[in-house]
């Protein structure tokens, strides 16, 4: 049972890992995306063209997707360490 656990406690932690990365670059992604949106607004106010529109729709789309993706990130790993706490609770209570 104690290599059941262990193994899976390394698998959840690889891909606790993993996500943490994939969030950190989905936040690099969102910061740029929001200065995207920013100057296409400012584009769009100021230009007044079918065009300009569009880009700035376009970017906004963008980064609602990117911040849709961020929070299921966040609930993929909040769901991963409370998988990880379990294994480790069932480690514990195995070496008692």
């Amino acid at each position: 049972m104690s290599f059941f656990v262990e193994r899976r406690l390394r698998l959840v932690g690889r891909r606790l890992a993993k996500v943490r990365e994939e969030l950190r670059i989905t936040d690099e992604h969102l910061l740029h995306f929001a200065d995207i949106t920013d100057d296409s607004r400012i584009r769009a106010m100021v230009s007044e063209t079918p065009q300009a529109d569009e880009d700035h729709r376009e970017a906004e789309r963008t980064s609602t997707a990117l911040s849709k993706h961020r929070l299921e990130l966040v609930v993929t790993i909040e769901k991963l360490e409370r998988e990880q706490d379990e294994l480790l609770d069932d480690m514990s209570a195995q070496r008692r």
